[in-house]
């Protein structure tokens, strides 16, 4: 089982990190291999709609979108970290998510996703649940854990204080490992589940 971690902070060892941190250990110790990787200090451009990730196989923008994508394919589960800016995730890290999940050219359905978001105050939730839709449009089972997936504090000595956020940090990563395994052995012995093919409409038709 192995879990990707993305740390869309600006800051390398932030909260957001600290975060990413107790989750990591705790999947460790599910026996999860884990790997977190900082995206939040890279300039990452925005998606523009050209298709060619269709013809190519992967990004047209050669940066770490390309390089993120091959661990992503690997990965049974990832989690997606993220401070709140304006009550939203970090720019740099939804330009990354949007390239990423449009560009993949495997199969996402029944990865396991989470978020993770971290604040000094407000606008948690409303990140979170921006973050959720990258997961829910692409058939990965959403990780949850006692509480929303956040932690407080405005230094990462801070958050080691916000208990029950770092509680429920553990409790995600236990939560996730089950998952992963739970879902691996279901595939291992009957497959995943019948997929359709897509039906594309729009509201005039």
């Amino acid at each position: 089982m192995k879990a990707l971690l993305i740390n869309g902070s600006p800051h390398a060892n932030g909260c957001t990190f600290t975060a990413l941190k107790a989750v990591a250990d705790e999947l460790e110790k599910n026996g999860v291999e884990t790997e977190i990787v900082h995206v939040g200090n890279k300039d990452i451009r925005g998606c523009i709609a050209c298709g060619k990730c269709r013809e190519l196989g992967h990004c047209v923008f050669n940066d770490i979108v390309n390089e993120l994508a091959p661990k992503l394919h690997e990965a049974d589960g990832l989690v997606i970290g993220s401070p709140v800016y304006y009550a939203g995730p970090n720019g740099t890290l939804t330009n990354l998510m949007d390239r990423l999940f449009f560009s993949a050219n495997y199969e996402l359905r029944m990865k396991v996703g989470a978020a993770v978001c971290s604040a000094r105050r407000a606008g948690t939730t409303a990140t979170f649940d921006r973050l959720n839709k990258y997961f829910t449009i692409s058939e990965m089972p959403v990780v949850s854990s006692r509480y929303w997936n956040m932690v407080h504090g405005f230094t990462p000595e801070d958050v080691m204080q916000d208990e029950e956020g770092v509680q429920s940090m553990r409790i995600l990563a236990r939560n996730m490992a089950f998952l992963m395994k739970a879902i691996a052995a279901e595939k291992a012995k009957n497959g995943l589940p019948e997929q359709e093919e897509v039906t594309y409409t729009n509201f005039i038709r």
